[in-house]
């Protein structure tokens, strides 16, 4: 079934960072035994291992959001495709009915009418059940292009 998001982006930076953060954890290691081996001064030891430990949390803390932005990514990429499997059941409907109503929309909200403009303007928005909003003028401009 097709990917309504584009995994790449973030899996790439996550890849990236999981990584980098393997190869400070063997800097570090390296870092160590060469300051017990006194290959390395102790302030220079002290100077690589703040480093590293900082890049090291920083790099824990954007790979936890990268996870969760994936997994969120995720649960509306499923929201989405059952959506479009259920909308495939009533492909080529002749009428609209409650039932199909409520199958696919959660929530319809139409706004108070405006005259300021010297002609009258009604909002409609749609809220489709598992994936929320989709703006009118999207919907429209797809079908007309």
């Amino acid at each position: 079934m097709q990917r309504f998001w584009c995994q790449s982006t973030v899996k790439l930076p996550l890849d990236r960072d999981e990584r980098r953060i393997s190869e400070l954890k063997r800097l570090f290691i390296k870092v160590y035994e060469d300051n017990a081996a006194g290959r390395l001064s102790d302030e220079r030891y002290e100077m690589l291992s703040q480093t590293y430990e900082a890049e090291q949390k920083q790099l824990e803390a954007d790979t936890a959001r990268l996870r969760q932005e994936i997994e969120v990514q995720e649960a509306e990429n499923d929201h989405i495709e059952r959506f479009i499997e259920k909308a495939r059941a009533y492909v080529g409907i002749k009428k609209l009915d409650g039932y199909i109503l409520h199958e696919l929309i959660s929530a319809i909200y139409v706004s108070a009418p405006d005259k300021s403009s010297g002609h009258r303007e009604q909002h409609i928005r749609i809220e489709y059940n598992g994936i929320g909003f989709i703006p009118i003028h999207e919907l429209m401009a797809k079908q007309t292009a």
